[in-house]
């Protein structure tokens, strides 16, 4: 079925009310480690509110208000900083000629705006957001910002008070707070090591972008194998189960490593300030060998998962300086986020909570293998994950090998 989305012009939003000068805000040491990549989200909403695009937009003008940063500009040499120069967010309205249960992931690039390349520009706005009506009234928030602005959870905070302005609220019920004072600083030797990170020759090539769901039954079977004396998370199965089937389909080399790279949000470790909007994420791996993971004990792996996340204190201590490296071809790396439980799925623009949550990338941007683990997805079981993780020679290997799991 051929299904259109007619945009109309980008218009350029900005605070509905004048603001003090804001100044500069300077960016935390977990800021730093963050490549200015893009993130696009898709908030996906089957009950209808009167004038979605136009509600939502006035809300964003109102929201930009208490958070300035959102529409300044990134600015600095050696040191980036956020510059509140009220520049405004991009915005578009669009309509689509289908319904929300018609879409599908070949239309995903037409509901968000995007940026030229994979990478973000000083120029380029921090945020920038796309409202398109479908026929059946539903509608989609799609948001792509830059990851330098804030984290999931920064950004699932922002669209709660999006939402809250949308509703009617007179100011958002938290507080947010964007400063490098907000959160503790990191061990000299953290930021160093996510600076040579940074500056590491990502992974250019095409890619497979894949609506995947990982089946109940299967995520219980790993729990019942792990056994109640070693519980494990949701998190922790799912990513066992991807680590293991991709390893299998797209790295060949027995003895090649084959790491996985996880998210770890650690505000609470940290004890960063209520409202706190910025990156506060740790990116922790596990190196193991093609072997150990196509071939071991599915038990085994989840062991090497919670282990690695159990590092977090010793590496916000500045211990342990490989833990954070995945090494050896980057291809043969497999990165893993867990868009759960980081506020997504709790924006509420009049209608309520979206029915789902979608990470979406172009297939020409894979700059690492990943897999993002979205948010319930309503009336459907299982965990939905977005994967953009196999080049299109391994796609078929990959879906099997989930298939068979």
């Amino acid at each position: 079925m051929s299904v259109a989305v007619i945009k109309s012009s980008p218009v350029v939003v900005y605070p509905s009310e004048p603001g003090p000068p804001a100044g500069d805000v300077h960016l935390s040491s977990f800021d730093q480690r963050v490549p200015p990549f893009a993130v696009t989200s898709l908030l996906m909403f089957d009950r209808p509110i009167e004038t979605p695009i136009e509600t939502i937009k006035t809300a964003l003008s109102r929201a930009l208000v208490h958070y300035r940063p959102v529409c300044g500009r990134l600015a600095g040499d050696a040191v980036l900083h956020i510059t509140c120069t009220d520049e405004g967010v991009p915005f578009v309205g669009a309509s689509a000629s289908c319904t929300l249960e018609e879409v599908t992931p070949a239309i995903f690039p037409d509901l968000a705006l995007g940026y030229a390349t994979p990478l973000c520009s000083r120029a380029d706005a921090l945020l920038q957001m796309q409202v398109t009506r479908f026929s059946c009234g539903g509608f989609v928030v799609g948001v792509t910002w830059n990851h330098v602005l804030a984290d999931t959870v920064g950004m699932g905070q922002f669209l709660q008070a999006l939402g809250e302005l949308a509703r009617g609220m007179p100011r958002p019920t938290v507080v947010p707070a964007r400063s490098a004072a907000a959160v503790p600083g990191l061990p000299p030797s953290v930021v160093s090591r996510g600076a040579r990170r940074m500056e590491a020759e990502p992974l250019k090539g095409q890619g497979v972008f894949l609506d995947i769901t990982v089946p109940a039954s299967l995520i219980d079977r790993v729990k019942a194998e792990c056994g109640a004396h070693a519980a494990c998370t949701t998190f922790e199965d799912v990513t066992a189960v991807l680590w293991r089937c991709r390893t299998r389909a797209a790295v060949s080399d027995p003895d090649a490593t084959a790491p996985l790279v996880f998210a770890n949000n650690v505000r609470e470790l940290v004890a960063a300030h209520h409202g706190y909007y910025g990156n506060c994420v740790l990116m922790q791996s596990v190196r193991a060998k093609r072997a150990q993971v196509a071939d071991g004990d599915i038990r085994d792996l989840v062991r090497l998962i919670r282990h690695a996340k159990e590092m977090a204190p010793e590496l916000l201590a500045g211990a342990d300086a490989k833990a954070e490296h995945g090494g050896g071809d980057m291809y043969n790396t497999l990165a893993v986020s867990s868009w759960r439980r980081v506020g997504l799925d709790e924006a509420d623009f009049g209608g309520g909570t979206p029915a789902r949550v979608m990470w979406h990338e172009h297939e020409e941007r894979m700059l690492i293998p990943e897999c993002i683990v979205c948010p319930p997805c309503k009336g459907k079981g299982g965990v939905n994950v977005a994967s953009l993780c196999v080049k299109p020679e391994h796609a078929a290997a990959f879906l099997a090998e989930l298939a068979a799991a």
